[in-house]
């Protein structure tokens, strides 16, 4: 378990988990989106469940700070493979 706070715009990179992941949104406001599938904003009192394998990032919004408890087993030793960064304009999208 981690507790992950984003400053507004920030984001992390496209990734995966091997035993998917679970976020439990405890303030603020940011957006999640799996590759290919629009981008969903993200508040207070929302849970997002990751399975397994969805290449995916999430982070705050542009004007808002994001506070998350990420719940991720490991598999293998493996908690997250890091793929690429979210560009700006994948960003700007949203």
């Amino acid at each position: 378990m981690s507790n992950v706070v984003f400053e507004p715009g920030c984001r992390n990179h496209w990734h995966t988990h091997p035993s998917g992941q679970i976020l439990l949104v405890i303030d603020g406001k940011g957006y999640y989106q799996e590759r290919g599938k629009p981008a969903r904003l993200i508040t207070k009192g929302d849970v997002v469940v990751i399975p397994s394998h969805i290449e995916h990032w999430h982070g705050a919004s542009k004007d808002c700070s994001l506070t998350h408890i990420a719940i991720t087993n490991n598999k293998d030793k493996v908690a997250v493979d890091w793929l690429t960064p979210v560009t700006d304009e994948e960003y700007e999208l949203i």
